[in-house]
């Protein structure tokens, strides 16, 4: 596309254009378009060379941090988890770590497998949900429709788990809701073995294709020094040569106790960024073969911590033997917490999250802060894009894998 045959204020479908000055016209992307999501770009350009573009965000904000104040401590969980509800698993446990170390309590070692399970299922979905997005950005519509079609695999998986499909509000503190139903191992089993296959195909339709190799190579490049000074984080922080996964540095839950390797590459590229998401999710695939393997073989223990499950009333737990669900006394919901500050990481399909949590004593929390890999990836734009042309930005957006609620908490 370029400005040669545009007059001053003139129209392309999807776009908003207007000349600000001679030879560079400004083009408004979004905020409701199919691609971008609920944020818009404002990007300037010379013929078809970005020379600026300006992520403007803030168009789903829900004042989430404000809200998670004047609730009581459970009641976030729920909340939060509807900023990433591809992955929500990874976007509250961070939440849930934070308020046990407050309440100094530890969750049982089956309950921290269950959440390392799910954790990765959720993983898995949510890279298959930015790789169908991806395609559909560059003009693929067969990944598109293959990887939404396999996320409905692991969404089953997380169904059958949490009883929920997206929003599962499956860590508590001290533990998780619910055991896993008796065919769940089974079922892991045959989604791991399948998509192990179809990622098979997915090198050859998509990320080995001739055509798309020649779209992303080079394209949207971050390099290393890059990279680290932007403060980029995640799969776009691995692409470019930079091997920072939370689940290594800092080992929460069962992470340290599990085998499995963290993809890097060097490239930085747009076609880099592809690859590491490809391998993250053989690698999430290996970890949710151990966590099942462990889970069957370890029976037994309770779900949540066992000082919880003795104050538990005898129907309570008779319920728990029966079904594996946790029933929680009413006072549960209205707990004191005691006062302190605390903080916890944790690492989403995205990058890290981060969460700061204080207590003043009472039954809601004091103050909640959450930084999100979106939020912290949304640098990129600004910084990156700029030199290429209008139709390397879907190739560098859908690579990036941003997500606008995330940011917008």
């Amino acid at each position: 596309m370029t400005s040669g045959g545009l007059e001053a204020g003139g129209q392309i479908p999807g776009f908003i254009v207007k000349k600000i000055e001679k030879e560079v016209y400004e083009i408004f992307i979004g905020p409701q378009h199919p691609g971008s999501g609920h944020m818009r770009i404002i990007v300037r350009l010379d013929g078809d060379i970005i020379v600026e573009a300006d992520p403007d965000i803030g168009y789903v904000h829900r004042t989430m941090e404000k809200l998670s104040e004047v609730r009581e401590w459970l009641k976030p969980i729920p909340l939060l988890e509807r900023m990433t509800i591809i992955d929500a698993c990874n976007v509250t446990l961070p939440y849930v770590n934070a308020l046990e170390k407050l309440m100094d309590k530890k969750p049982s070692t089956r309950a921290s497998y269950l959440r390392v399970l799910l954790c990765e299922i959720n993983r898995v979905a949510s890279h298959l949900y930015g790789m169908g997005i991806f395609g559909v950005f560059i003009g693929h519509s067969t990944m598109y429709m293959w990887a939404f079609g396999d996320r409905e695999v692991f969404l089953e998986l997380a169904e059958a788990l949490t009883g929920a499909r997206l929003t599962h509000t499956y860590p508590i503190p001290g533990g998780v809701r619910r055991d896993m139903p008796q065919e769940l191992p089974g079922m892991a089993r045959r989604a791991v073995r399948y998509m192990r296959r179809r990622l098979e195909e997915y090198r050859k339709i998509f990320v080995d294709n001739p055509v798309i190799v020649k779209r992303l190579s080079g394209v949207g490049v971050i390099s290393k020094s890059r990279a680290v000074e932007l403060g980029i984080v995640g799969p776009n922080l691995r692409a470019s040569g930079v091997k920072y996964d939370v689940r290594i540095a800092e080992p929460y839950e069962v992470y340290g106790e599990l085998d499995f390797e963290i993809p890097v590459f060097e490239e930085g590229d747009a076609l880099a960024r592809t690859w590491v998401r490809v391998e993250e999710i053989k690698q999430s695939l290996n970890i949710i073969e151990q966590a099942v393997n462990w889970l069957e073989t370890h029976k037994g223990e309770p779900v949540i911590a066992k000082e919880d499950f003795d104050k538990l009333p005898k129907l309570h737990k008779e319920v728990y033997e029966r079904e594996g669900r946790v029933k929680f006394v009413p006072a549960h919901a209205t707990m004191k917490i005691p006062a302190g500050k605390a903080v916890a990481r944790g690492e989403m399909g995205r990058g890290e999250i981060f969460y700061y949590v204080e207590s003043d004593g009472g039954i809601t929390p004091y103050r909640v802060r959450v930084v999100t890999p979106s939020a912290r990836n949304a640098i990129v734009f600004k910084h990156v894009v700029p030199g290429h042309t209008l139709m390397d930005l879907p190739a560098i957006y859908g690579s990036i894998d941003y997500f606008p609620p995330e940011s917008d908490r």
